[in-house]
């Protein structure tokens, strides 16, 4: 599903104006950027947790030269699903 598409849906299951949905979607988006860059978590009950993941420093290997790299440790964005998330899993298996 392209934004777009998350737009025209929101805008079907909220009975609301397009622009508004735009509107939200994006400052739902901002407000989650600007949280996990305080490395802040953002926990909605039922659905899941955004939050931000600490990867180990570890050592790669340069694919056309073979030779070995040092990764440094570095955090990444992540999401664990909650409950309702978890059990569409069970649905569409």
């Amino acid at each position: 599903m392209t934004k777009a598409e998350l737009v025209s849906a929101i805008t079907k299951t909220a009975g609301i104006r397009k622009k508004d949905a735009e509107a939200f979607l994006n400052a739902f988006t901002e407000v989650i950027k600007e949280t996990l860059a305080k490395g802040e978590k953002i926990e909605i009950r039922n659905f899941g947790t955004f939050y931000m993941k600490e990867k180990a420093k570890r050592v790669a290997r340069n694919p056309r030269t073979g030779k070995k790299v040092k990764v440094p440790a570095k955090l990444s964005p992540a999401f664990k699903p909650g409950r309702e998330l978890k059990k569409l899993e069970k649905v569409i298996r």
